[in-house]
């Protein structure tokens, strides 16, 4: 096999000066052992974005006693009695463990995400967020947005193995990201290309010879290394691209103010206040066409919020609490699943303030929300709780709830990838593996 350094970079010619890429980690460093028309003509994008929140719910607060249309809302999903028409409530789904142990917190989440049986934090395949990415993200300066409103710097969303995109933990870091150095206001009279935008694409195309060569000299496992490398910087040479293009206008878009330096907290009350601050930024960015795909997390699939004054997280209640008797379920707990649910609703609300066309920005969304589990004192996979909210500019039918069934949750990945424009017949993996597209969802 051919032997590289770690020192070995790609080198080109830019305007006559030597430029160059350093490598990402290779097997070869090591040894044998190792819908509606804006007013500008343009057509309004349609954005994809998950809301995870942890710990499942109380079934009997949660699941409506009757499927279609003409169900109750139960007491934790009562808030979202507004968003009714625009809601798609999905309950007994299962993942799949195909006879394989069940990896608390992590098989349900990365399951219903991946459609592997239980993945581990080395996923094997995208999430589907990354997949439905490939699809709608590539005219945007983001690919994607990350968000963790409970201090916790993880995400869910899997480009591969052990490679999950960071999450943002503070709103005013989230500010600067998107509206600090590199924003073009879609409104400004003036726009300037920034030279050094321009400097950095010239130099990401300036080793196209040296790629090639490369590729030829090395493994195959680090020929797929190498592939999923040069991929993610074809993606970072195309938003250079869009940053050397004027932005297109958008009606009734003003910049937010900066944010003030928040102090990160796992109380609930503080997590819920980082939580809507992030959800009125992601909301601006998305108007401003800055990102079509996004990921906000509320708390961890280990949720460690607690109840100011508190030490005891919701996760440790989930395990630790005694049932009460009277009312059936964890007082505690419940308590969280409440705000879960009310959480879930404002975040719904910063999307619905935002007119657009001839609806709101959450009618040219499609979000899908879910949880890591259904009872999270037992860490079942079984009816693991979500929702699809916004109509993504017509492609979805909204308003029902419907049962699964013990159906595969594989089920709603595939629509859901279906409804944004993903060419895919088929998805999951062995027991997880569906053809069957829910219909009552695909418009």
């Amino acid at each position: 096999m051919t032997r590289f350094s770690r020192r070995n970079v790609l080198r080109g010619i830019m305007g006559g000066g030597a430029v160059g890429v350093a490598l990402p980690f290779l097997d070869s460093f090591l040894d044998g052992n190792g819908t509606a028309l804006a007013a500008t003509g343009q057509r309004i994008p349609v954005r994809f974005g998950t809301w995870i929140w942890g710990c499942g719910f109380i079934p009997e607060k949660w699941i409506p006693t009757s499927s279609g249309r003409e169900y109750l809302m139960p007491e934790d999903l009562a808030p979202l009695e507004p968003y009714r028409d625009r809601l798609a409530i999905f309950s007994g789904y299962d993942v799949k463990l195909n006879g394989v142990a069940n990896k608390p917190h992590i098989t349900g989440c990365l399951g219903l995400r991946t459609g592997i049986p239980v993945p581990d934090l080395d996923v094997k395949a995208p999430t589907l967020d990354v997949l439905i990415g490939q699809e709608i993200g590539g005219d945007t300066r983001f690919r994607s947005l990350e968000m963790s409103s409970c201090g916790l710097q993880r995400s869910y969303s899997y480009q591969s193995a052990g490679s999950p995109n960071p999450s943002e933990t503070s709103p005013l870091a989230l500010y600067r990201r998107i509206f600090g150095e590199g924003f073009q206001d879609p409104n400004s009279l003036d726009f300037e290309p920034d030279t050094r935008t321009m400097v950095r694409r010239s130099v990401l195309s300036s080793i196209g010879d040296e790629r090639r060569k490369l590729m030829q000299t090395v493994g195959s496992s680090d020929r797929q290394r190498l592939d999923e490398y040069f991929t993610s910087i074809r993606q970072i040479e195309q938003q250079l691209d869009l940053q050397l293009q004027a932005p297109t206008p958008v009606e009734n878009f003003v910049s937010p103010d900066e944010p003030g330096a928040y102090e990160n907290g796992s109380d609930v009350v503080t997590v819920m206040e980082t939580h809507r601050l992030m959800a009125q930024l992601l909301a601006k960015a998305l108007q401003a066409n800055q990102t079509n795909v996004f990921n906000m997390l509320f708390s961890d699939t280990t949720s460690n919020l607690r109840r100011p004054g508190e030490t005891a997280t919701h996760h440790t209640l989930t395990h630790e609490e005694p049932v009460d008797r009277q009312l059936g379920f964890q007082k505690q707990h419940s308590l969280f699943a409440t705000d879960s649910m009310v959480a879930w609703k404002e975040f719904l609300d910063e999307l619905d303030k935002i007119p657009e066309g001839d609806g709101t920005l959450l009618d040219n969304c499609l979000v899908l929300a879910h949880s890591d589990c259904s009872i999270a004192k037992s860490h079942a996979v079984e009816g693991i709780p979500a929702m699809v909210a916004g109509n993504a500019g017509g492609a979805v039918r909204t308003g029902y709830h419907m049962a699964g069934n013990g159906d595969s949750i594989a089920r709603l990945g595939l629509s859901v990838q279906q409804a944004m424009g993903v060419q895919v017949e088929r998805w999951g993996h062995q027991a997880m593996e569906t053809n069957r597209t829910i219909t009552e969802l695909v418009a």
